[in-house]
């Protein structure tokens, strides 16, 4: 593999990225730790209900009538169309919730509202999810780390999973710190940014890998620099459009799906860093050499035995 025409020193700050990395993660598990995540309905349990307009309606609106009535801690938002709205309510099981709802709206309303639908999700089985969902996350995690030590090698694995572990505690500080709500489409979101994330660093530590038994007289940081350089086009391009879909369904989307593309966000600018500052940087730490991506080699005796 040829040198790229293009060089750029990215380990020549890695002290830098590794003090801004160590930053971000303290004030992730900080804002965690103080602050805690705002867990959704899915989570915490509570009631759901869904109120049918005959026109666009307007969530600010709703919001305050229900709020004025008297119900606390109330998430409004569109599910489908602007006509469908859903209210997630923290309440206790009434299976007269729904018409308590309906009866207000329409009280100071001019349209006919329908009741469409009235859920109640239990504590016990947000608990549940909670805890599955943190479960899965690990998991996913541990089945990385030992599908990447059998493709490269045992630090090339730590190394990655590092990286992966760095960017979910940042995505979930992150929600922590500025309190978005936390629910199951946003955990599914995190999940989806171990995998872009692992994805990227894959064809890094490709790269690397092949660049440690080609660049014989070069050390370990222009290995790096020159297998970082030669991915970087690739990188940028997968980001950037990644991004403009994001963006799109972040602010077009709708409320369902906001958190969602937040996380995604998110993920995929911090993934995309951590691809190059700290999957990269932990190999260093780790002080991998092209020895450790040799095959062993074979005894004579052993070799001997093998001839006929």
């Amino acid at each position: 593999m040829a040198t790229p025409s293009k060089l750029y020193n990215f380990m020549g700050v890695r002290k830098l990225a590794l003090a801004f990395s160590l930053i971000l993660m303290l004030v992730s598990i900080g804002a965690i730790a103080v602050n805690g995540l705002k867990f959704g309905l899915d989570f915490t349990g509570g009631s759901l209900v869904e109120i049918g307009y005959e026109t666009q309606a307007d969530l600010e609106v709703v919001r305050d009538q229900l709020e004025g009535a008297g119900f606390e801690n109330v998430v409004v938002q569109t599910f489908g169309s602007p006509r469908d709205v859903l209210i997630r309510l923290q309440a206790d099981h009434d299976p007269a919730l729904g018409d308590k709802v309906l009866n207000t709206l329409q009280a100071e309303s001019e349209q006919t509202l329908e009741l469409r639908r009235n859920e109640f999700v239990g504590s016990q089985v947000g608990e549940e999810l909670r805890e599955q969902g943190g479960l899965g996350m690990l998991l996913a995690l541990f089945m990385i780390m030992v599908y990447l030590a059998f493709r490269f090698q045992l630090k090339f694995s730590l190394g990655a999973v590092l990286a992966l572990v760095h960017d979910v505690i940042v995505v979930l500080g992150f929600f922590a710190l500025l309190q978005v709500e936390f629910d199951l489409t946003v955990l599914a979101a995190v999940l989806a940014v171990i995998g872009y994330s692992l994805n990227d660093t894959i064809v890094v530590y490709d790269r690397i890998r092949e660049n440690f038994r080609l660049m014989r007289k070069s050390d370990a940081i222009e290995v790096l620099n020159a297998s970082l350089s030669q991915t970087l086009s690739r990188t940028l391009m997968t980001s950037i459009t990644t991004l403009l879909v994001l963006i799109a369904l972040f602010y077009f989307g709708g409320e369902m799906i906001h958190g969602f593309a937040m996380a995604l966000l998110v993920g995929v600018v911090i993934g995309t860093y951590s691809s190059i500052y700290v999957a990269a940087n932990a190999l260093l730490v780790l002080k991998v050499t092209r020895e450790d991506l040799l095959p062993p080699q074979k005894e004579d005796g052993e070799e001997a035995e093998e001839l006929p």
